[in-house]
């Protein structure tokens, strides 16, 4: 590839407690996956976010997620179809109401967390989460993870699906994402992450948990936004792939 995107979660806290340290991230990413208050963010962190999105030219994507505030979103929930479809809806209409008055839009949908994985492999949920981003607005792209169910089901649905990679996390054989309870799931070694950044970026491989080089690509890059030192990575990455000939934009 010649050119990625790079996003992040942003807008992650709520009320005083905050986990991102969106202005600097900002600063760096070229999408911004805005929490829309279900597994974090509140009404005064979504505008707040956008205004500053908006200021920087940086894409707003709403980052939904299963209804799990307590459990950051990261739990493993039950929900039914239909309830799920509008929970969808309804928080990239909350999102939405902030970017506009902001200047911007809502550009793109990305799940979060345990949702995020569940429609990897579950068609029942993916395809509710695609009826919630139609219900919403049927025009926007959806961001996942290569060969799940929710990039088919979005691509069939006339949506324009948008594959994703992660530098910092561990991948299965399979292209899966290893669970974050597993042992070396999430990367911290910086020359590691750039290295994988980089790869991804250039030649659509990555190594995975087992030693395995597999085939991932992607039009858009994932950095997490809470880990520690995460502006400082963001940086260092956005300059190693500047270094190697990558284009760093907004997907189209």
């Amino acid at each position: 590839m010649s050119s990625i995107d790079l996003n992040a979660d942003l807008g992650e806290g709520f009320g005083r407690w905050t986990l991102t340290d969106d202005e600097e991230l900002l600063s760096v990413v070229t999408s911004a996956n805005v929490a829309c208050g279900f597994h974090a963010g509140d009404a005064a962190t979504m505008r707040r976010v956008c205004e500053l999105a908006a200021e920087r030219g940086v894409r707003v994507g709403a980052q939904v997620s299963y209804h799990d505030l307590a459990g950051f979103g990261r739990r493993a929930m039950d929900v039914p179809p239909a309830e799920l479809a509008a929970e969808v809806a309804y928080q990239i209409g909350a999102l939405e109401v902030f970017a506009r008055a902001a200047g911007t839009r809502v550009s793109y949908v990305k799940p979060h967390g345990a949702l995020y994985n569940r429609v990897v492999h579950d068609e029942e949920q993916a395809a509710a989460v695609v009826e919630g981003v139609r219900l919403a607005d049927a025009t926007l792209p959806v961001l996942g993870l290569p060969g799940s169910w929710l990039l088919k089901l979005a691509e069939r649905a006339g949506l324009v699906a948008v594959t994703e990679a992660f530098a910092d996390r561990a991948y299965t054989d399979h292209g899966t994402l290893a669970p974050r309870g597993h042992e070396g799931a999430v990367i911290t070694d910086t020359a590691t992450v750039i290295e994988r950044s980089v790869g991804l970026a250039r030649s659509g491989t990555v190594v995975s948990h087992s030693g395995q080089r597999i085939l991932v690509r992607a039009r858009s890059l994932c950095l997490h936004g809470d880990t520690p030192g995460a502006v400082e990575l963001a940086r260092r990455v956005r300059a190693e792939l500047a270094a190697a000939g990558v284009r760093v934009e907004a997907f189209s």
